[in-house]
C-alpha cells in the first residue's frame, strides 16, 4: 500500500455562539491514499465545508493532527503551511471564482507564476490541461465569455496546474446540469488518477458520491 496522501487523527473544532460551545468535528479520522476519489456527504450545517478548511490549512483553532504527504502540518508555522498548502493542495469550489480579467489560459497559468514555474512551462501546462478538459478552442476567452460548465473545467485545470498531492472539492458540480455535472466530474477523475493526485470531494450528491471510490458521511462531527 502506498503513503497516504492525507491521514487525520482526531480533528476537531469547536466555536463559539451565543456563549454555547458548539462542536463541529469531534474526532475525525480519514486516510486517502494516492489515486483514492473520496466522497465526503452530510447534510448541509454537518461540517463539511469546515472539514475540507482543516484539511485544505485554511484557518487555524483544529485540535487533532492532520498530515499532508507525510508532513505533520501541526508542527508547522504560518509560513509552513502556507508554503504546504501552495505545493500540496489544490481547491475548486461551487463557485468557480475565476479572474473576471485574464482569459481561460491566463487563469491557468497564473497559480504556477504564484509556485515560481517559467512562463513557457506554465503556458504549456494550461494548453495541455485545458485541452484534455475540451477547452483548446477557448484558451484566450474570458469568464464571460465561456458557459458555466466552461468555466467549471478552467477551474478544474487551475487546480491541478500545480500537480497537486490532494484535490479538495466543495460541492465542484452543483450548479451544473446534471449532463454536464458528470462530464466535467469525468474529466476531473481521469485527470486526478493520471497524474497520481487524490481527491476528497464534498457534496450532496448522492448519485455522483456513487461513483467515486468510497463515501465517508459526516454525521454529529464524525465519519461514518
Amino acid at each position: 500500500m502506498s503513503n497516504p496522501v492525507v491521514r487525520l487523527a482526531g480533528l476537531t473544532r469547536s466555536f463559539e455562539q451565543g456563549g454555547v460551545r458548539i462542536d463541529v468535528l469531534r474526532g475525525v479520522d480519514l486516510t486517502i491514499h494516492p489515486g483514492e476519489i473520496v466522497a465526503l456527504l452530510g447534510p448541509s450545517g454537518s461540517g463539511k465545508s469546515t472539514m475540507l478548511q482543516a484539511v485544505g490549512l485554511l484557518e487555524g483553532g483544529f485540535g487533532g493532527g492532520i498530515a499532508i504527504d507525510g508532513i505533520d502540518a501541526s508542527e508547522l508555522a504560518s509560513d509552513g503551511r502556507t508554503e504546504l498548502r501552495r505545493s500540496k493542495l489544490g481547491f475548486i469550489y461551487q463557485f468557480h471564482h475565476l479572474l473576471p480579467d485574464f482569459s481561460a489560459q491566463e487563469n491557468v497559468v497564473l497559480p504556477q507564476l504564484v509556485a515560481d514555474i517559467a512562463r513557457r512551462e506554465a503556458d504549456d501546462r494550461a494548453v495541455s490541461l485545458l485541452t484534455a478538459l475540451g477547452l483548446d478552442h477557448r484558451l484566450t476567452h474570458r469568464p464571460s465569455q465561456l458557459s458555466g460548465g466552461e468555466q467549471q473545467r478552467v477551474a478544474v485545470a487551475r487546480a491541478l496546474a500545480n500537480r497537486p498531492r490532494l484535490v479538495l472539492a466543495d460541492e465542484p458540480t452543483g450548479n451544473l446540469d446534471e449532463v454536464t455535472a458528470d462530464k466535467v466530474f469525468d474529466e476531473f477523475v481521469s485527470l486526478v488518477r493520471g497524474q497520481g493526485s487524490a481527491a476528497l470531494v464534498a457534496t450532496h450528491n448522492e448519485r455522483l458520491a456513487a461513483r467515486m471510490d468510497r463515501v465517508v458521511r459526516l454525521h454529529e462531527g464524525r465519519l461514518i
